[in-house]
C-alpha cells in the first residue's frame, strides 16, 4: 500500500528559526513561524528575531526545526519561498496534501500535479475502488461474483503503475490514477 501519513489535523506547518549568532554563543534565541504565509511575511518575522537577539548587530539565522511537513524535511538553510509553497499546500489539502508531498519525496510540482488532476477519491482500501469501478463498469453474472479477487486486482492496478496509493487514517485510502 501507499505511504501512510500520521499527522495532526489541526497542526499547522511551522519552522523554528533559530539566531546563529546567539547559537554560537551559548544561548538558544529563536521562534517558531507559521510557515504558511508570503516569504517576505517569514523574512520579517526573522528580522524581528534578529533584532530581539542577546548578541548585539545579529544576522544569520537558521531551521533549526520544523513540524506539520509530515515526512517532507525541511533542511536548516531551505529558503523561505521553498517552506512557504510546501506549507501552503499543505494548508490547503491538509493531512492529503503532506502524504503527497512524501510519497513524492517533496516534489511540490507531482504532488499538486496528482491532487488537482489524478485523485480518484477516498476509499476504505484500494480493492474497495477496485471493486467499485469493476461493478460499475462491468455486467458481472451472480454466479461469478464471489469469485472475483478483487484484492488481487488491486495489488496488480498498485504493482503495474496504474494505480497509486496514500493513506491518511487507518479507513482513509486515496487512490490517484498512475502516469
Amino acid at each position: 500500500m501507499g505511504a501512510t501519513i500520521t499527522t495532526n489535523q489541526t497542526e499547522q506547518p511551522r519552522i523554528y528559526v533559530a539566531c546563529l549568532a546567539a547559537y554560537n554563543n551559548g544561548y538558544l534565541h529563536g521562534v517558531w513561524i507559521e510557515a504558511a504565509q508570503e516569504p517576505w511575511a517569514i523574512y520579517d518575522e526573522v528580522k524581528v528575531m534578529l533584532t530581539a537577539s542577546p548578541i548585539a548587530g545579529a544576522e544569520e539565522w537558521a531551521i533549526h526545526d520544523h513540524e506539520g511537513f509530515g515526512g517532507v524535511r525541511i533542511e536548516e538553510y531551505s529558503s523561505f519561498e521553498h517552506v512557504s509553497a510546501l506549507a501552503s499546500f499543505i494548508a490547503e489539502h491538509g493531512a492529503l496534501g503532506a502524504a503527497l508531498l512524501d510519497h513524492f519525496s517533496g516534489d511540490l510540482d507531482e504532488a499538486r500535479e496528482a491532487a488537482e488532476d489524478r485523485h480518484l477519491g477516498a476509499y476504505a482500501s484500494l480493492a474497495d475502488y477496485v471493486q467499485e469501478v469493476t461493478e460499475e463498469t462491468t455486467s458481472i453474472p451472480s454466479s461469478l461474483r464471489y469469485y472475483i479477487d478483487y484484492q488481487a486486482m488491486a495489488r496488480d492496478a498498485e504493482m503495474s503503475g496504474d494505480l497509486f496509493t496514500v493513506q491518511t487514517a487507518w479507513d482513509a485510502v486515496h487512490v490517484f490514477a498512475g502516469r
